[in-house]
């Protein structure tokens, strides 16, 4: 019940909807349960011509209602029924038509609610959460986990209400016509629900290994589409189709385990319902015969019970799809809960400039138990070069990383002009860096709005300014739409370099007095690389920059390097300096990690 009230919490937003909603649903219930009361004037009056004879003692206004009954002719009885019958038809037609819409309504913003709550969640988590939480299982949580929570509140909300109100009123209605069946109603209650609630365990279960199982298939999906180009490259397309067929067969083998519980459910509950309706059919039908009750009552109070069975049939639907969307639930609230480890101070300070210098003291930084960055005290000062080197898995990326904040450390702090980073605000922060990484992101857009992304309102003389210091003015002339050409899914319509290019059009545009450059000019040929570098020299002028390359070129003219190794600083210097060390710099330049390409 706990998890189930937290699922409601969606709704909170929406509770005068939600409450108009179950006003509709409530009169709606009461106009099915009239109608078929309708069974006692048409049976006993209208077609027998006999009185209408109820066992029980009625308030006041129902006694001299069925005496009125009594006393009015067959043909005028049966012109009013026919007029009340269309009448309330059209009545329950109307609030049940406001009752769905309104319910759906509600679960379409509910939807809309988690979707942007998970994203916006998503987008304020640091880099370290995506260290270990697979692309594909973020995409489950968005559209699979909030589909299973939008039939829990849209349908399940609705029929919970609804068949309900359809329980209590025909139970009411069978007891005050003889109070016989309250030993029915309350032995079938029990015998009902104990079936619901053990299934429901159960579907709980497996609804959370199956929607863990097509987590896994979006992963493979994701997986394959964007290497697609290494999946064909190694021939391994048998193999991901094998890999994707058996993480299918399990997600059709759990589906078809709770799809069993659910149907089973349907029948046991309608059995349960017959061997009652039988009881009171044989134990009232004496009484009939007895001239105790009337037959439109008699058929009533039949009419009452076996209409129970609708909605407890109904409830049992919506137990297994409420289990489901509890498990669901949970996935999505792992997320919403997933404490934020980069935190803005409620009153942080915004950054207007970097006027003087940026230094680690004593940083030390780690995933988990996995040590990264170790004792790292170092002074960068304003319009320097600092470059780093190493092997690979030294920690270089991420010690560039902590400046715009996308890690915070977990010993030390770092400086901006005398003053902590965690003091400033991350937009005004992040507005002083540019960075142009290794692994190029370009989006599925324009190439105008790929450049100007980050500063939207640059003008398009600005944005051909960025795109010709770059070196990509005259390729981007040459695309169908020019600067309108939507370059595809991660730029795929570009070459390498080109899309290399376009990155560092985007940082030129940006301006920044901070520059971040991962092995920048990684994807260029030595033509491109040779224009670009010429770029990245004119805007390293004025600028503090740091370079992380494996290239002399990008690294020979540093005012100084970092040499990383197993997250310590082992050795730093100029090019000259550190070659004549004899030591980790000089290895890696032998091994020609340094040595540009002739």
């Amino acid at each position: 019940m706990k998890e189930y009230l937290r699922l409601l919490k969606f709704v909170k937003p929406h509770k005068a909807t939600f409450i108009l909603a179950v006003i509709a649903m409530g009169f709606s219930a009461l106009f099915d349960n009239v109608t078929l009361a309708m069974i006692i004037p048409l049976a006993d009056r209208i077609m027998t011509n006999k009185q209408i004879i109820i066992p029980t003692k009625l308030p006041g206004f129902l006694e001299n209602f069925v005496a009125l009954l009594n006393h009015t002719e067959p043909i005028v009885l049966m012109k009013w029924v026919a007029v009340s019958v269309i009448a309330l038809f059209v009545l329950k037609g109307i609030f049940g038509f406001f009752q769905g819409y309104l319910m759906s309504d509600i679960g379409q913003r509910v939807v809309k609610d988690i979707r942007s709550q998970l994203y916006s969640k998503l987008q304020s988590l640091s880099l370290q959460y995506f260290t270990h939480k697979r692309g594909g299982e973020m995409i489950s949580r968005i559209t699979n986990d909030v589909k299973l929570v939008e039939n829990a509140v849209s349908y399940g909300s609705t029929d919970i209400f609804y068949q309900t109100f359809q329980v209590i009123l025909f139970a009411m209605l069978a007891l005050s016509l003889n109070p016989k069946l309250a030993i029915v109603v309350v032995i079938l209650m029990p015998l009902i629900s104990f079936p619901i609630i053990k299934v429901g365990k159960a579907l709980r279960k497996l609804s959370k290994r199956g929607q863990e199982k097509m987590a896994d298939i979006n992963s493979v999906l994701y997986e394959t589409i964007i290497g697609a180009r290494i999946v064909r490259a190694f021939n391994m397309e048998n193999y991901e189709i094998g890999r994707f067929d058996r993480i299918n067969r399990d997600y059709y083998k759990l589906s078809m385990k709770s799809i069993k519980r659910m149907l089973l459910l349907g029948p046991v509950t309608e059995f349960l319902g017959c061997v009652a309706g039988i009881t009171v059919f044989v134990w009232l039908g004496k009484d009939v015969l007895a001239g105790k009750i009337s037959f439109g009552v008699f058929g009533l109070s039949l009419g009452a019970l076996f209409s129970l069975i609708r909605p407890f049939k109904k409830l049992s639907q919506v137990h297994s799809t409420n289990q489901q969307a509890m498990a669901a639930s949970t996935r999505i609230h792992e997320v919403l809960d997933t404490p934020i480890t980069v935190v803005e101070k409620p009153q942080a300070r915004e950054l207007k400039g970097f006027g003087n210098n940026i230094i680690y003291k004593d940083v030390w930084f780690n995933y988990e138990s996995n040590e990264i960055l170790k004792e790292i005290n170092l002074e960068v000062k304003k319009g320097q070069i600092l470059a780093v080197v190493g092997p690979s898995g030294a920690g270089k990326t991420t010690l560039f990383d902590l400046i715009p904040r996308f890690y915070d450390p977990q010993k030390g702090r770092v400086l901006l002009d005398g003053v902590d980073l965690r003091e400033f605000s991350l937009k005004s922060l992040r507005d002083n860096i540019g960075i142009v990484s290794q692994e190029t992101i370009l989006f599925n857009d324009t190439v105008r709005a790929n450049i100007a992304y980050g500063r939207l309102s640059a003008a398009q003389e600005e944005i051909e300014t960025a795109a010709k210091q770059a070196h990509a003015h005259e390729f981007i002339q040459h695309l169908p739409s020019g600067y309108d050409t939507v370059i595809g899914d991660r730029g795929m319509k570009l070459s390498g370099g080109e899309r290399q290019r376009i990155a560092i059009a985007r940082a030129l545009l940006k301006n920044p007095p901070i520059l971040i450059l991962d092995e920048a000019t990684s994807a260029l040929d030595s033509h491109s690389e040779r224009l670009v570098q010429e770029a990245l020299d004119s805007l390293m002028q004025g600028r503090t920059v740091f370079v992380i390359a494996h290239r002399l070129s990008t690294v020979m003219h540093a005012d100084k390097i970092l040499v990383l190794s197993a997250g310590k600083i082992v050795e730093q210097g100029t090019h000259s300096q550190l070659l004549a060390q004899n030591g980790l710099y000089q290895r890696l330049y032998q091994m020609q990690e340094l040595r540009e390409n002739n």
